[in-house]
Parts: structure tokens; C-alpha cells; sequence
């Protein structure tokens, strides 16, 4: 699985467990883990300390962009099952960027063609690393249309206002689960109406309702589908 220019690409809406997802099956096939969102959340943690954040819908591009020249964004391993935290010019951030503020105007940000740019031209640098399993919303569709499995994860929008409500509560953040739910939506929805690179299955990807499913039980689903394709 570790063979040149393999990518398994996992898209779908915000708060499917992705990321738990994509993290598992890099560790048990003994892939590179990328997580893209992080990568935005990172940039803009960048707009918001440069003050380029004018509002939850509108941003200085000229700032940004400007920022963007000297932005520094990397992947450093925990020492901890395979497992990477993202850091900012040598500063790590991971905590920073799982933060509702952040959540707030991440949409905003990554909508813009010249951050996707940015942010593409990171991840089209591991191609030729290995095995690489990435999770986004256009890693299949924009990044890696070549992918040699894709797969489009989802779930209703309150199970998954469930999961990250108690994801961010378990972290010690003072949050509302409406907010959290009214967040979802506006994501959901700026995501599969942004002009670039919108948020939609790939027609060759296989759809993944997770709903009722432990993550063990998601490991058996790609299990099987792997074996068939790569014995």
C-alpha cells in the first residue's frame, strides 16, 4: 500500500468523522495521513491574527494574500499512532484551529480560489511520498480527481451537530449545541455553493452513511473493499 502516487481520497460534510476515519485507515495500511481541513483552519487562524477577518462575510484579500507569501504550514508527528499536529510558521496550532472562532469563518477563507491554490499546491506535494489517504471536501473532484479509490462520507446534519457539539464540550469549549447546529448548516451550505471547487460526491466515489455505524464497524466496510481491490 505504500506504492507511489496512491491516494484514497475521503470527502464529505463537516463533522462525519473524516478525520477519524482517514486516520484509522492510514494507520492500518501503513499510509500517510494528510488532513487537509487543517490546512484551511491553519490559514485562517493566519486572516484572523493579521486582521484580514472583516466580518463572518468578508475578508481583506489584499492582506491575506500578502500572508500568504511568508505562511509557513507543516505537519509534524506526535509520536503517537502515526498521528500529525499542524504548526504555523514553527508554532503549533492544532488546539487553536479546532476552536469554534475558527469555525465560524473557515468557509469564508477556503472559498477563496487563491487559498485552495495555496492549499492545493501543499497537498500535491505528497503524491509522490507513499501511500497517502487524505480527507477534505474536494480531494477527489479538484485535487486528486485521479484517485484510486474515493470515498463520500456523510451523515445526517444533527447527528453530526451531535458529535461535534460533544467533541468540542469534551475539550473544555463553552458551546450550545444550536450553535454548533445553526454552524453546520452555514457550512453545509457555503461549502456546496462556494464558485470554486464546491463541495459534491465524485461520481466514481463510494458513498459512506456512516449514521449508525462505530468506527470499527466504517475499518470493515473499507476493509473488504480494499481487499477486493488490492488483495
Amino acid at each position: 500500500m505504500k506504492q507511489s502516487g496512491l491516494i484514497i481520497a475521503i470527502d464529505g460534510h463537516s463533522s462525519t468523522g473524516k478525520s477519524t476515519f482517514a486516520k484509522a485507515v492510514a494507520s492500518r495500511y501503513s499510509m500517510i495521513y494528510v488532513d487537509t481541513g487543517a490546512l484551511y483552519r491553519g490559514v485562517t487562524l493566519c486572516a484572523m491574527r493579521s486582521s484580514a477577518i472583516i466580518d463572518k462575510q468578508n475578508l481583506d484579500k489584499n492582506i491575506l494574500n500578502q500572508k500568504l507569501l511568508t505562511l509557513s504550514l507543516e505537519f509534524r508527528p506526535t509520536g503517537k499512532n502515526n498521528s500529525t499536529e499542524l504548526y504555523m510558521n514553527g508554532e503549533n496550532i492544532e488546539r487553536e484551529i479546532r476552536s469554534m472562532e475558527v469555525s465560524e469563518v473557515v468557509s469564508l477563507v477556503a472559498a477563496q480560489k487563491y487559498v485552495r491554490n495555496y492549499v492545493d499546491n501543499i497537498l500535491k506535494s505528497f503524491r509522490d511520498k507513499g501511500g497517502v489517504v487524505m480527507d477534505g471536501r474536494d480531494i477527489g473532484t479538484a485535487v486528486f480527481p485521479d484517485a484510486q479509490l474515493k470515498i463520500f462520507m456523510t451523515a445526517p446534519i444533527a447527528v453530526r451537530a451531535e458529535r461535534r457539539y460533544r467533541e468540542l464540550v469534551s475539550k473544555g469549549e463553552d458551546v450550545k449545541f444550536e450553535d454548533v447546529l445553526n454552524n453546520l448548516k452555514d457550512r453545509d451550505y457555503k461549502d456546496e455553493h462556494r464558485k470554486n471547487a464546491p463541495l459534491t460526491k465524485a461520481k466514481d466515489a463510494l458513498l459512506l452513511d456512516n449514521s449508525n455505524m462505530s468506527v470499527e464497524q466504517q475499518m470493515e466496510w473499507i476493509d473488504k473493499i480494499i481487499s477486493e481491490r488490492w488483495n
